[in-house]
């Protein structure tokens, strides 16, 4: 059974940069053609997609965010994390790492809230 959980602050003051970790067990985020994923969903809001990281290492980001996030994995560790820079208020969500496969996501963590706060 694959299993993720999320890590990192719950509180990031204006301007700074938001990290996040995902801790994958159960499965190995180098094999098996699997996207790991982030999505958050802010209050009132939608499900938004971040960005991934895929088995290979390659990385696609959402056009909306690009030029603020950073997608990285440490293969020893299991972990792929998620850095949002120049945060405001807009950033505060639920923060959800998730496993894609074959354009659906099959496995998620139990979400971790941050708030961006001064």
């Amino acid at each position: 059974q694959v299993q993720l959980q999320e890590s990192g602050p719950g509180l990031v003051k204006p301007s700074q940069t938001l990290s996040l970790t995902c801790t994958v067990s159960g499965g190995s985020i180098t094999t098996g053609y699997y996207a790991w994923t982030w999505i958050r969903q802010s209050p009132g809001k939608g499900l938004e997609w971040m960005g991934r990281i895929n088995y290979d290492g390659s990385t696609y980001y959402s056009p909306s965010l690009r030029s603020r996030t950073a997608i990285s994995r440490d293969t020893s560790k299991n972990q792929f994390s998620l850095q949002l820079s120049s945060v405001t208020p807009e950033d505060t969500a639920v923060y959800y790492c998730v496993r894609g496969f074959n354009y659906s996501w099959d496995y998620w963590g139990q979400g971790t809230q941050v708030t961006v706060s001064s």
